[in-house]
């Protein structure tokens, strides 16, 4: 069975079939190729109910979204739902990162907590809609490392690690990143959900 991912982001797709194919390895996800609706929520479960919507009007499939970000305590949860676009319109990851990095600089570590959030939001083709959320917590490093995942993986340094030994999600493989990140949280409360299907 297939279900629409509504990203036009690859790496999303691959990661949620990752996350999905441990639970229901009969679901597809596939990509989106349709419009890209206006993302003028205010949280992150009104952009992904938004996104889910409109890729379920377009494929007439089940459709999931997610709508997540990185979270700043000291920042009052900046960038949050305008992680993606931190530093202007373009959605350059790399330059979000060095502008985060850049606004923290004189923080000191005990006051660098963050959380990344993902909601994710089922539409399915018979009109319901469900919304879950997933928060990975954390604080973020004084420097990019690795060269793994995406966006602010590099900078972000889960908790419950060794101390001494802490890797930033960049350093992660991606098996260890589908175990505890904010979308594998985000989708166990969802996998309920998606064993009616």
């Amino acid at each position: 069975m297939q279900v629409v991912l509504a990203t036009h982001n690859s790496h999303k797709v691959a990661e949620f079939q990752q996350i999905v194919a441990q639970a229901r390895p009969d679901l597809e996800i596939v990509g989106y190729d349709g419009p890209e609706p206006v993302e003028d929520g205010v949280t992150f479960a009104e952009n992904a109910l938004i996104k889910a919507r409109a890729a379920a009007a377009h494929t007439g499939l089940a459709a999931l979204a997610d709508d997540s970000g990185i979270c700043v305590d000291v920042l009052g949860g900046s960038p949050g739902v305008f992680s993606a676009y931190w530093a202007g319109q373009k959605k350059d990851a790399a330059a979000n990162l060095e502008l985060l990095l850049d606004q923290l600089r004189d923080i000191a570590d005990p006051h660098r907590a963050a959380h990344f959030t993902s909601s994710i939001a089922l539409v399915l083709t018979d009109g319901r809609e469900h919304v879950v959320e997933g928060r990975w917590p954390g604080r973020l490093a004084k420097a990019a490392s690795g060269v793994g995942g995406f966006g602010y993986d590099p900078i972000f340094l889960p908790d419950g690690q060794p101390s001494g030994q802490e890797r930033s999600v960049g350093e992660f493989t991606a098996d260890e990143k589908q175990v505890q990140s904010h979308r594998a949280r985000a989708f166990a409360e969802l996998v309920p959900l998606l064993a009616g299907l």
